[in-house]
């Protein structure tokens, strides 16, 4: 039976991925009103494996930027967030920071807003949308980081090393069978 995370991308209006094995769906869910500064988001991983039976994995995240970028925005414009929607084959597997791999947008573009009041609320100003290449990736944090801080200026950031390393390995296994590109879908709720 399909999860219940993918029906509700579905019903969405966005594509899902059904069909072989490890032929990923990485679904980035928002809590709205959410713990500032934490990592109180999830990223889902769900899968179909080599039996056809689905998995569904999903890690502590952040698809929110830190208090620290929300406060000392990188640009005038402001912190970038990103919008929810499905960003199709807009990311692979590349040097995040040139550091270690994660999923960084280099095939496709990504619509963000930006706020620019430097307080560490983040406000919801969807008529200053822009659509480009922002650098949106999703990588971990720290060891086992418990605030979000700088670990995050707009990116997607699992907090555990340990949970990353489970979640990049997936992902590696898929870019072997399917190629290195990765749709990236963000609900909120």
């Amino acid at each position: 039976m399909r999860p219940e995370i993918l029906q509700r991308v579905a019903d969405e209006g966005h594509v899902i991925f059904e069909h072989g094995a490890y032929n990923v769906n990485i679904i980035g869910q928002r809590t709205i009103g959410g713990n500032k500064n934490q990592f109180d988001d999830r990223l889902h991983l769900v899968f179909h494996n080599e039996a056809g039976e689905w998995q569904h994995m999903w890690f502590w995240c952040t698809t929110d930027p830190g208090t620290y970028w929300l406060e000392n925005p990188s640009r005038v414009s402001g912190t970038a967030i990103l919008v929810a929607g499905q960003y199709r084959g807009a990311y692979k597997i590349a040097k995040h920071r040139g550091l270690y791999d994660g999923l960084c947008q280099r095939e496709g573009v990504v619509r963000i807003y930006r706020d620019s009041n430097r307080d560490d609320i983040i406000d919801a100003k969807i008529e200053t949308e822009e659509e480009g290449y922002f650098g949106i990736n999703i990588h971990k944090a720290g060891r086992d980081s418990t605030q979000v801080n700088r670990w995050s200026a707009g990116c997607t950031v699992v907090g555990s090393e340990i949970d990353w390393d489970v979640f990049i390995s997936i992902v590696k296994k898929s870019a072997d069978m399917y190629g290195n590109k990765f749709t990236y879908t963000l609900i909120e709720g």
